[in-house]
């Protein structure tokens, strides 16, 4: 194996989070499409915990979590100058994979809290979620992206998830008080870097 293998899920956050990073430092890998229902043995061999992103080095070496990938795709070639973590950026990202994504999940799929009355409707898991959309709106009021003037990878790595709240109810997301946040969100929908790591391999 000669190029870095990559296991991805088109619409997985996280393994578009990766595939933007890689795209970015432009280096070659070979993608793997996976059908969550019929995962490939050859993955589950390198990584038994069964989820994407993972990539398989030609060295043998396996990064099995999303922000490793991006960090190193970035580490081998970085043109843009993704990797500055410019005024704490970074934390936005813990508080992005931790407490938000748990409203989002709990956002996007209420059914699934019957047992638990105050989740058994979209509203209050919402509003939790809504405490890092104020954050990031902050944000976006001195400055164009969340590490400062140009784009990092902390605005790749939170945009997939946004992507996702924004989509549970787009007319709410419309007219909701984030005006820079939608802005920011339409740039990345729009741009030629979304489209080409959602085209299917």
């Amino acid at each position: 194996m000669n190029t870095p293998l990559l296991y991805t899920f088109r619409r997985c956050p996280y393994a578009i989070r990766a595939r933007l990073a890689i795209s970015v430092s432009g280096i070659a890998v070979t993608e793997c499409e996976v059908s969550l229902r019929n995962k490939p043995a050859d993955m589950l061999r390198i990584s038994p915990k069964g989820s994407v992103p993972v990539l398989l080095l030609p060295s043998g070496e396996v990064l099995e979590q999303s922000l490793d990938i991006m960090q190193w795709a970035l580490a081998q070639h970085d043109p843009e100058g993704w990797r500055q973590d410019r005024f704490g950026a970074a934390t936005l990202v813990e508080t992005n994979d931790g407490a938000f994504k748990q409203a989002l999940d709990r956002y996007k799929y209420p059914e699934r809290h019957r047992n638990q009355p105050q989740l058994a409707s979209r509203q209050q898991p919402r509003h939790e979620g809504e405490d890092f959309l104020h954050q990031l709106e902050a944000r976006f009021a001195n400055a164009p992206f969340l590490g400062g003037e140009r784009l990092s990878w902390v605005d790749a790595a939170i945009f997939p998830f946004i992507r996702q709240f924004a989509a549970v109810d787009p007319d709410w997301f419309a007219t909701a008080p984030y005006p820079k946040l939608r802005q920011w969100l339409d740039g990345w929908l729009a741009s030629a870097r979304f489209a080409s790591v959602m085209r299917r391999p």
